[in-house]
């Protein structure tokens, strides 16, 4: 069954996001963001690095490679990304994940 955030997510302002079949919306702090993930399935994120990110899997699956390293994340998984690490990530499945990013403006609103 697909899932999507409720309309109190889905009313933040949308994120700016170059990958296809990504979607985010924004919950803006003063030194952070929280951006709320709906991802297609086999979309994928190219390696890059920023500051620290911290996330949880909401529902679905995420391969993510991580200096190197990869491994699966599933519903209820926590995954830490260590500030400038390299890293990279694959969809398999539809997925939804939510995501707090140690830089205040990580992505932009549409």
């Amino acid at each position: 069954m697909k899932h999507s955030f409720p309309k109190v997510i889905t009313s933040l302002p949308e994120a700016d996001i170059k990958f296809e079949g990504v979607r985010g919306w924004i919950a803006q702090g003063d030194n952070h963001q929280i951006v709320f993930f709906e991802i297609e399935p086999s979309a994928e994120v190219p390696e890059h690095s920023h500051n620290a990110q911290w996330g949880i899997v909401v529902e679905g699956e995420i391969e993510l490679t991580i200096e190197g390293k990869t491994k699966v994340y599933r519903k209820g998984d926590e995954y830490f990304i260590p500030s400038q690490a390299k890293h990279s990530a694959r969809f398999p499945i539809r997925c939804r994940v939510i995501d707090f990013f140690e830089e205040k403006a990580r992505y932009q609103p549409k």
